[in-house]
């Protein structure tokens, strides 16, 4: 006798469903970008005439970084720091680039916090059997959430999408959470933008934008084991009462 197949819940659905959705979208973003590259015969050493071929120029640019760093939410996985990155590579003014991933990434974060939200306890329980990362979250449901969320954004602990759908079905207040993630994702659109707009592996300023992210990370991974310790405790002393 067969065994029957478990039905999926309707979070294993979704998730299934934006996953398709996401690989659909990056393939045709591929195609699109990789005929318009090879059709221009653009490079990195004349990536700046990229406003010339473009109706619009600069804001048709910022307009496409903002909706691409919008959608990619479906992708779950895929890292804002590229978009931050293109930014300021394709954007003439730092300035605006900065501003452009500040726009993109706070709109990109209310999707999947809702989603979420939404979901529920059933989502968490999906995304908990399909990203073993997600467990290590129990060690910080004790924590300050507003910490816990920044860590998580400005380390990168997890990707940006991903643990925003998780701290919706964790009921993480929206405000605490939007703050945090915008506060966090700024110190990363800030670095990399900085870093795109320099476009140079020769200057020793690239190296030193880098500088910021290695310390969040290695803040951030420091908060997490501090944070895992600490439940550790507690659980003991449970144990002994």
């Amino acid at each position: 006798m067969k065994n029957k197949k478990t039905p999926r819940t309707t979070s294993e659905k979704i998730v299934k469903a934006l996953q398709i959705i996401s690989v659909e979208f990056m393939v045709v973003m591929f195609v699109t970008c990789a005929v318009f590259i090879i059709k221009n015969d653009i490079s990195v050493t004349n990536i700046d005439a990229v406003t010339e071929h473009l109706t619009g120029g600069t804001m048709a640019i910022s307009f496409a970084i903002i909706v691409f760093t919008v959608l990619k939410a479906f992708a779950l996985i895929f890292p804002p720091v590229v978009l931050y990155f293109a930014a300021g590579l394709m954007l003439e003014n730092v300035f605006l680039a900065i501003i452009v991933g500040f726009i993109g990434s706070a709109l990109s974060l209310i999707l999947p916090y809702f989603l979420g939200r939404f979901t529920g306890k059933d989502m968490l329980t999906t995304l908990k059997k399909k990203y073993k990362a997600v467990n290590k979250l129990d060690a910080f449901t004790d924590e300050n959430t507003f910490a816990v969320v920044f860590a998580f954004k400005v380390g990168g602990l997890m990707p940006s999408d991903l643990s925003s759908l998780i701290f919706g079905a964790m009921n993480v207040p929206f405000s605490t959470y939007f703050i945090a993630s915008n506060l966090g994702l700024l110190v990363l659109n800030v670095c990399w933008s900085v870093i795109g707009a320099i476009g140079d592996l020769t200057n020793i300023w690239t190296y030193i934008c880098m500088i910021p992210i290695g310390i969040c990370l290695v803040g951030s991974l420091i908060f997490m084991k501090k944070a895992s310790d600490r439940k550790k405790v507690r659980d003991e002393d449970f144990i002994k009462e």
